[in-house]
């Protein structure tokens, strides 16, 4: 898929890859990974969503190929990398946000990358932070949009009722699976049906996870993305990773992304963010400002928080313009 036809405008033509690749990362887990572009131009990482949404073709396309060799990976259980998430028998318990930055660090040495710029939305935006927290001196610039940081009250206000209130008809769909009595803590109810053995019990939970999520990401409703998200297989393996990592706050300090951003004030950065964001609220990004003001802040005011939505997708194109 290179990516909806409203984007030709703006994005550049579709490529393929001059290579690709799988890096064993250990604990049993082969990561796919791409290279496509320029093979002597400016390194970057794309970091995908979910986490466990895996990269798609279009993808390259932010990134003029004459000047930048551009990465892509797809993180542990999801994509192309095995074994994915939605086989019953898949452990997760190696899979962390800390070894996926160790899964980030083995490939860039692999591919003999000195420094990369790291260019990741939404639970891309939050891995983008932790890499360049822990890597400072990997990290040439940062590119990061629709920021999510896993504080308790970002995972509340979409997973436990507060988007609710701008989307109560598709909410009816995301409780359905849950008994009432268990929809006070809906993470956790979800985690139950989504680790359950049981294709009958944990495909419905990863398809409705999925489509709640799928059916919030733009402005205007995307049936196409819709249905391609709720494919079941990539829908539980997405379903299952999110609330893997939700259950367990990212296994971050409260508020430990923002906190740490002494540790990268001094890396150039873009930050892009749609006015109208219901995943990934604008006051996560506007927190994120306020601790970096010497980053640069884009906001899109006609957008929510897919990188689909054509402001979006502009913003993000004249950010990775803007380092070469």
């Amino acid at each position: 898929m290179n990516g909806p036809a409203h984007l030709d405008d703006i994005l550049y033509p579709p490529l393929e890859p001059y290579e690709t690749g799988e890096l064993l990362v250990g604990d049993g887990n082969r990561v796919y990974w791409e290279q496509s572009g320029n093979p002597a131009g400016k390194p970057v990482v794309f970091l995908h969503g979910g986490p466990g949404a895996g990269t798609s073709p279009w993808q390259r396309r932010f990134f003029d190929p004459e000047k930048y060799r551009i990465v892509l990976f797809d993180q542990r259980g999801c994509g192309r990398s095995t074994p994915h998430a939605s086989d019953p028998a898949a452990d997760l318990r190696h899979n962390t946000t800390w070894h996926l930055v160790g899964d980030m660090e083995l490939l860039r040495r692999n591919l003999g990358i000195s420094a990369w710029q790291v260019f990741g939305g939404s639970w891309g935006s939050a891995l983008a932070l932790a890499y360049a927290q822990a890597h400072p001196d990997a990290v040439s610039e940062l590119v990061l949009r629709g920021i999510f940081t896993l504080r308790r009250h970002e995972l509340e206000w979409f997973y436990e009722g507060g988007a609710a209130a701008v989307f109560p008809d598709l909410w009816e769909g995301f409780i359905a699976p849950i008994p009432v009595l268990e929809r006070s803590r809906m993470i956790e109810a979800y985690h139950r049906r989504l680790f359950d053995a049981d294709p009958a019990v944990h495909i419905p939970a990863g398809v409705a996870w999925t489509t709640w999520e799928a059916s919030t990401l733009t402005l205007l409703p995307d049936p196409d993305l819709v249905s391609s998200m709720a494919e079941p297989a990539a829908a539980t393996a997405f379903a299952r990773i999110e609330n893997h990592y939700f259950v367990h706050n990212g296994w971050f300090e409260e508020g430990q992304l923002i906190a740490g951003v002494d540790a990268i004030r001094d890396i150039p950065c873009v930050i892009v963010q749609g006015r109208y964001d219901m995943c990934t609220p604008f006051m996560t990004a506007w927190d994120l400002h306020r601790s970096w003001p010497e980053a640069r802040f884009v906001v899109v005011p006609d957008a929510s928080h897919s990188a689909t939505e054509p402001g979006i997708a502009r913003a993000l194109r004249e950010a990775a313009d803007s380092f070469v």
